[in-house]
C-alpha cells in the first residue's frame, strides 16, 4: 500500500499526527529563509509526512545543517546539483529545488549514487522517496546529464510530482518499461547501479507533456 494525499481522510492515523495544519501553507517569507525552506522542502512528501520529517539545508561552506529536526525518520532536503539561478535570492520556486523527501534507506542510495559505488554496498532494503515538486529534468537513460541539449534524442523528462522506489538490487526492476509517457510506473537508468522505479502520482506532466 501507497498512500497518497487524502488516504487519512476516512479514517485517523493512531496516534494522531500532529502539526497537519499549516504543513502545506507556503510562508510568506524569503526565499532563503529557513521558513520558506522548511515548507519547500518537506512538501515534497504527503502532508502526513511532511509535518513532522526532518529538513535539512546546505550552509555557504557546503556542510549539511539541520532547519527541522523531525520525529517521523524521514528527511527532506533540496535536490537539485545545479543550484538555484539567483543564488542572491534562492530558489525560484519550490519546482526550482527539486526538493526529496527520502527514508533512511533512499538516503543511503543517494549516498552511494554520489560516491559512483555501488547502491547494495551502502543499502539495507529497498528505500522510497517523495518528490511532489518534480524536477528540472533529466535524460532517463543516462545519470548525470543536466541539460536538455546533452540529452539522448527523445529521453529527456521535466518530471511533475512524482514518488521513486530505489532497490537495493536494480535487477529486482528488469522487465519493466523505461517509457515515461503512459502515466504508467517506469524505470529511470535502467541497466546500470542506479537504476530506479519512478511513480507519476497527479501532476506528473505539468512540465512536460506526454508523447
Amino acid at each position: 500500500m501507497i498512500p497518497t494525499e487524502g488516504y487519512y481522510d476516512y479514517q485517523d492515523p493512531v496516534p494522531a499526527i500532529t502539526n497537519l495544519e499549516n504543513s502545506n501553507v507556503e510562508p510568506d517569507a524569503p526565499h532563503t529563509s529557513a521558513e520558506w525552506k522548511i515548507w519547500a522542502y518537506s512538501t515534497a512528501a504527503p502532508s502526513f509526512i511532511a509535518a513532522n520529517c526532518t529538513v535539512v539545508d546546505m550552509d555557504a561552506d557546503g556542510n549539511q545543517i539541520v532547519l527541522r529536526e523531525g520525529t517521523n525518520g524521514w528527511t527532506a532536503m533540496a535536490a537539485n546539483p545545479r543550484g538555484p539561478a539567483d543564488p542572491e535570492n534562492g530558489w525560484k520556486d519550490a519546482h526550482e529545488a527539486m526538493p526529496m523527501v527520502g527514508d533512511a534507506q533512499s538516503f543511503a542510495w543517494v549516498s552511494a549514487y554520489f560516491a559512483g559505488v555501488k547502491p547494495k554496498t551502502t543499502m539495507e532494503s529497498d528505500g522510497w522517496a517523495w518528490m511532489l515538486h518534480g524536477d528540472m529534468g533529466e535524460d532517463n537513460t543516462k545519470a548525470g546529464v543536466l541539460n536538455k541539449e546533452d540529452s539522448v534524442e527523445g529521453a529527456w523528462i521535466e518530471s511533475g510530482a512524482h514518488l521513486m522506489l530505489m532497490p537495493k538490487d536494480p535487477s529486482t526492476l528488469d522487465g519493466q518499461t523505461t517509457d515515461f509517457n503512459s502515466g504508467a510506473p517506469y524505470v529511470m537508468f535502467a541497466g546500470t547501479d542506479y537504476a530506479h522505479l519512478m511513480i507519476p502520482v497527479e501532476g506528473y506532466y505539468d512540465y512536460q507533456d506526454p508523447k
